[in-house]
């Protein structure tokens, strides 16, 4: 897969440091006047990127938000907003949320943005939405797509462990949105984007593939991980929203994003919860053939059949420093019981939490996966 090419169709320039530059980026940024915008955390690479952009940029200015952990809110877009006046462009300087503020701020205010990766951990690179939180509650508004992504794989390579196995937590959970999304055709009638799937199939299988190489932490592993983070965002631009890469994990996820934020404690990384919430949705589809059969479901445990087993994830995302078990966050019994209940109502989506919960078998398999998750 020529990922350049590919982000080339979406007026995306995707592009890998070469000789410690990133020429097309420059040629793209010559005489404008350009932001950086970091965090307390990522504001450690601004010595990296930012004489690249001086060398090029009318006019170079730094931006750094006072947290380690910024929050995707109002007020801190706001502030991203107001930071980029008199400027023509925002550069985040990290990874998920500092690209989320950068593209929602830039689409507000009609200014392009970009990303200069510093962690392959999340899949929201080149999409068209950017998660906020409104009034407590995890939303998804539509944004612009990021002009330039700029991509070191030796800097990548460095990032915490356990934030590359965030971004393979976020690429096995393809393999349950994407059956989740067939299922959703055959059981209710939703229109299934094969373009957009198959993009995405591709992109999961060839990273899937890489695991060996990443858990051994050489750069070719990384790569393919990273272009499976950025295909997701393509995904998404054709189906038109996020059904080819956000299913019941990222609804069991985003519960507990909410919980973190009401309670005000540290929110683990997305891909982190997301991984877990795969665990749990491979083994709910493992186990289908043991719940009452319905109409349809002959269709529904074919496309069950092709998954890998709840069991191969847990092994990956345990190799690469990441938890398996709920307990491992802080976040109580009381609340992982109630997402598993509840978290389905999150988005008016259908998944294999949707078929769980309205059929009533959640009621009688809940304790079961508490024992086996938390």
């Amino acid at each position: 897969m020529d990922i350049q090419a590919l982000s080339a169709k979406f007026g995306i320039n995707a592009e890998y440091v070469k000789e410690g530059m990133f020429p097309v980026f420059a040629q793209n940024i010559a005489g404008k006047k350009v932001l950086l915008v970091a965090d307390q955390t990522t504001q450690q690479f601004l010595p990296r990127i930012e004489p690249i952009v001086r060398a090029s940029a009318a006019q170079c200015g730094t931006f750094i938000l006072p947290e380690r952990e910024p929050v995707a809110d109002k007020p801190t877009v706001a502030a991203v907003s107001a930071a980029g006046e008199g400027y023509d462009y925002l550069l985040a300087v990290g990874a998920g949320t500092l690209n989320d503020l950068c593209k929602y701020a830039g689409f507000l205010t009609h200014r392009k943005s970009g990303v200069y990766a510093t962690a392959p951990s999340m899949d929201g690179f080149t999409s068209g939405v950017t998660p906020l939180i409104e009034d407590g509650f995890k939303i998804t508004r539509p944004a612009q797509t990021a002009s330039d992504v700029l991509i070191d794989p030796v800097l990548l390579c460095k990032a915490p462990r356990i934030m590359i196995g965030a971004g393979v937590g976020d690429i096995l959970a393809k393999y349950c949105c994407l059956t989740d999304w067939r299922i959703s055709s055959y059981l209710t009638g939703e229109v299934y984007g094969k373009e957009a799937a198959s993009l995405m199939y591709d992109a999961v299988r060839a990273c899937d593939e890489s695991i060996p190489a990443l858990q051994r932490g050489e750069a070719a592993g990384v790569e393919k991980l990273m272009e499976a983070l950025l295909v997701s965002g393509y995904a998404m631009v054709i189906a038109g929203n996020s059904r080819p890469a956000s299913g019941a994990e990222h609804h069991m996820s985003h519960f507990l994003e909410m919980d973190f934020l009401r309670r005000g404690k540290h929110i683990p990384l997305h891909g982190v919860k997301v991984g877990l919430g795969t665990i749990v949705s491979l083994y709910l589809y493992e186990t289908l053939k043991s719940r009452p059969a319905f109409e349809g479901c002959e269709r529904v445990y074919a496309e069950a059949e092709k998954l890998p087993g709840h069991a191969y994830a847990e092994e990956v995302l345990a190799s690469l420093g990441c938890p398996t078990r709920f307990s491992q966050l802080d976040v109580g019994a009381d609340t992982v019981r109630r997402m598993f209940l509840e978290a389905y109502k999150i988005r008016d989506r259908f998944t294999i939490l949707t078929l769980y919960c309205t059929r009533g078998w959640m009621d009688t398999v809940v304790d079961e996966l508490m024992e086996r998750f938390f």
